[in-house]
């Protein structure tokens, strides 16, 4: 049994590995990349404008997905943040509102991206004949959780919790007076998605998110018999 339960958490690992890592580094680029558009280049500076992993890598980001794949869990990870200095934007709050958008907006492209090789996959090599191949197996599953994990990271980053993405998108929307006390709540983010994780408020909110996007997205792109989470 144990044996078992290893070769399905290092299968885990392996076929989450990629869309993952895609998803989170292309995260954090995407970001570097709209500020550099707005007039910040602090990213670009720092050579975080590239698909090299290694300038990226957060050691307890990787810990996390290592330990969430490994356990069968929801897969969750991070990079290190691309450095943006909002001084150099021409416009305060529209900018930082288009650099976090950029963020989770990649992460929904690359789910996208994920159905359509899915899509590829079972049009060139179909199931009645390849189903039973292991590597179709991977590939399947891989691209599959191609579109799941990058749904979630972009559904997750879009909550309004300090400092997650959504928080400062939720900021610029706000007056004035009401943006500046709900940015000072940054410093008990991580203790509230902490407690939302413990609590498994986190898993409620953004389940029907993730299925209902996914739904979406391969419902206009796969198989019928596959349009369904």
């Amino acid at each position: 049994m144990f044996e078992l339960d290893f070769t399905a958490s290092i299968r885990h690992l392996t076929v989450a590995f990629v869309p993952l890592m895609l998803g989170i580094i292309l995260h954090e680029v995407a970001h570097g990349w709209m500020a550099l558009r707005r007039g910040d280049a602090t990213a670009a500076m720092l050579g975080r404008l590239t698909l090299n992993p290694f300038p990226h890598i957060d050691p307890l980001g990787l810990f996390v997905f290592v330990i969430t794949s490994l356990s069968g869990s929801f897969v969750f990870g991070w990079a290190k943040p691309v450095p943006i200095n909002p001084r150099n934007f021409k416009h305060l709050v529209k900018d930082t509102m288009l650099v976090s958008a950029a963020g989770p907006g990649c992460n929904f492209l690359l789910a996208v991206a994920f159905a359509l090789l899915l899509r590829f996959l079972l049009v060139i090599f179909p199931v009645e004949t390849w189903g039973h191949d292991a590597i179709w197996i991977f590939f399947f599953l891989m691209f599959r959780s191609g579109i799941l994990i990058n749904l979630s990271l972009a559904w997750i980053n879009l909550l309004p919790i300090p400092p997650l993405d959504g928080s400062k998108i939720l900021w610029g929307l706000l007056p004035p007076s009401l943006s500046y006390h709900y940015m000072r709540l940054e410093r008990y983010g991580m203790l509230i998605l902490i407690l939302m994780l413990a609590t498994g408020m986190l898993g409620t909110i953004l389940l029907p998110l993730v299925r209902g996007s996914f739904n979406g997205i391969v419902s206009l792109i796969l198989p019928i018999e596959y349009a369904t989470l």
